[in-house]
């Protein structure tokens, strides 16, 4: 077995965590490897066109529909999620996650490079401060070691890295705050009609519940995409626009294309491609469908003496994922190393590992997502632009977190697509009527043009029962663990859910609209809380798993994101989350990674004294 032994870091995997990382070390002259466990992708336009052609071709529009299933570095998918069947939920055996519930884990991320930016929704939120302290606050949930003026100026660093659009008087709320003259790189997305007409219906609204009055307002909502650079920013330098990668001239502003999940076609949407490609160009060698299997280390020390990965052969995973393909072991060692896989894939790697840490795959989270949907008192123009542009984020925080979760809602713009599969299931309700043509036409813009649909993300509290496991008997293709899920919902998060259906209730009264909520007993996601039917999705924001505290007792890496028992080893990403608060992670995480650049070169320079 071959060793290569040149890099002052190793990173495992080329997200959005590994890219920042690695392009920071770069900046600052360090070499730096990434090993990345999907096929070889160039950075021309073309090659991110062949995931275009795919999504064209599948039938199902899923998070990963372009993103093709590869043996050797296998995916989850939301169809791996069954129905209730005789009051058991049903997990898809052959998928790449191996379930034990009770209840069902429903969110994926993408092994390719690029990671699962490629099929994020942009949102772009930052955590609240009550986030960082909430056990202290509220009795509920976890301390972080940092708080979030430690994160601010991280924070602006991965908004401009992302390229975020928005208001920043909008987004000063629950104790959110901003440097002096602050504003974000572009100009915030434009709000949807719809966003201005439900402004205009519920002005002056609030929300009634438990016996307390919550005011309330629609609220834009930051984005990782190509709007308009804002003049002012970087005291009046301003901001350019980062188009797509191999075609900078495209994707300049936002298309309104209507796809951002599962795949923006121009690039306006921020990936991590974009981030890689100034790594690349500044000396990041990036090796191609490698598969790190394990983590070398002295027994005694603690100190991780390489990474054993598998190289496997050239793989067209657009039109060959039949079989696995034949691979060599190899051993990649460096000064320091950085696990960005992912937090389900760092926490079974190091479990593969045999890392000694009992808080390793524990604390597994996810915002689970209450759905409910209807129809607006006039058309407002469904299925125009980004899936969400606007917000209500009124319940992010309040004493009540003592009881219940704290939720955000989306507002989709996407009419009852998520929820009920519009547009076409009303196309198939029309045909069944016999309608064609005009009448047909007719129909379904009476009906669709109404539709919107609200998505209540529901903090969930980090758990030890909630957690990622491996076991010799579950492995894949190339021998690899595949991850064991044990996932279920609290009543802590059902209390929320409950508040979240009772608000949506009380919302479509308020705007005169017709709430057409139903949900199946059948499906995935549904439960029966005091007498309430209630039905939640995964939101795709896997957190938890190697958290993030003072010592090796409650957490696994401390604030520098240093692994407590392997000082030559960081981790960065969500899996470092002791808390998810309700805001989307990725600019949380991005913010994170430039931290972790920061501390991971400093460690290095101090080697040279």
């Amino acid at each position: 077995m071959s060793t290569e032994n040149t890099y002052d870091v190793v990173i495992v995997g080329a997200g959005i965590t590994g890219a920042i990382v690695a392009n920071q070390l770069a900046e600052k002259g360090h070499k730096v490897l990434i090993l990345e466990a999907g096929v070889q992708k160039s950075f021309d336009f073309e090659s991110y066109r062949a995931y275009l052609h795919h999504y064209y071709q599948n039938t199902i529009k899923i998070p990963n529909s372009p993103y093709p299933q590869n043996p050797n570095a296998p995916q989850p998918l939301v169809t791996d999620v069954g129905d209730i069947e005789d009051g058991i939920q049903q997990f898809n055996k052959d998928g790449y996650f191996r379930q034990y519930g009770p209840a069902p884990f429903q969110s994926t991320y993408t092994r390719a490079k690029g990671g699962t930016t490629l099929h994020w929704l942009g949102t772009c939120l930052r955590m609240l401060p009550s986030d960082f302290k909430e056990k202290d606050l509220y009795d509920s949930g976890k301390n972080w070691p940092i708080n979030y003026y430690d994160l601010m100026p991280y924070y602006r660093m991965a908004e401009r890295e992302i390229g975020v659009s928005a208001d920043v008087e909008e987004q000063a709320f629950f104790g959110i705050e901003f440097e002096e003259n602050y504003v974000y790189p572009m100009t915030k997305i434009p709000q949807s009609h719809l966003d201005k007409k439900l402004t205009e219906w519920t002005k002056g609204a609030t929300f009634d519940y438990e016996g307390k009055e919550y005011p309330y307002k629609v609220v834009s909502t930051p984005q990782g995409r190509n709007s308009n650079p804002n003049p002012n920013y970087n005291n009046g330098e301003g901001y350019q626009p980062v188009g797509a990668v191999g075609n900078p001239d495209l994707g300049q502003r936002c298309e309104g294309n209507s796809a951002c999940v599962p795949i923006c076609p121009v690039q306006a949407k921020y990936n991590a491609l974009k981030t890689l490609k100034k790594a690349v160009d500044k000396g990041v060698v990036i090796y191609s469908q490698c598969v790190a299997s394990e983590i070398l280390y002295d027994k005694d020390s603690g100190e991780i003496t390489g990474i054993k990965y598998k190289k496997y052969e050239d793989f067209d995973s657009l039109s060959d994922t039949s079989k696995p393909c034949n691979y060599i072991e190899k051993i990649i060692t460096a000064k320091r190393y950085v696990l960005a896989a992912h937090a389900v894939e760092n926490a079974k790697l190091m479990l593969a590992s045999g890392f000694k840490n009992k808080n390793i795959g524990q604390n597994l989270m996810d915002h689970p997502v209450l759905l409910t949907w209807g129809l607006a008192p006039e058309a407002i123009g469904a299925f125009r632009g980004p899936g969400s542009t606007s917000g209500i984020p009124s319940l992010r925080d309040g004493t009540f977190r003592k009881d219940r979760s704290a939720f955000r809602i989306e507002i989709g713009n996407w009419g009852w697509n998520w929820p009920a599969g519009s547009p076409t299931t009303e196309l198939q309700e029309g045909l069944s009527k016999q309608l064609f043509g005009k009448e047909l036409r007719a129909f379904l813009l009476d009906t669709v043009q109404k539709e919107f649909r609200l998505g209540f993300l529901i903090e969930q509290q980090a758990l030890s029962n909630n957690s990622v496991t491996i076991d010799d008997r579950y492995r894949d293709e190339l021998g690899n663990y595949r991850p064991i899920i044990n996932y279920n919902i609290t009543d802590h998060e059902k209390e929320g859910m409950l508040a979240a259906k009772e608000f949506s209730k009380q919302f479509f009264d308020a705007l005169g609209g017709t709430d057409k909520t139903q949900y199946s007993s059948d499906k995935g996601g549904f439960i029966l809380y005091k007498g309430e039917e209630l039905w939640w999705q995964g939101a795709g924001h896997l957190a938890g798993t190697h958290i993030m505290g003072t010592d090796k007792e409650n957490s696994v890496v401390d604030k520098h994101q240093r692994c407590h028992e392997h000082k030559n080893l960081f981790l960065v990403g969500c899996g470092n989350m002791p808390t998810m608060g309700t805001s989307n992670p990725t600019l949380t995480i991005a913010a994170l990674s430039f931290w972790a650049a920061e501390n991971i070169s400093k460690d290095l320079n101090s080697l040279k004294k």
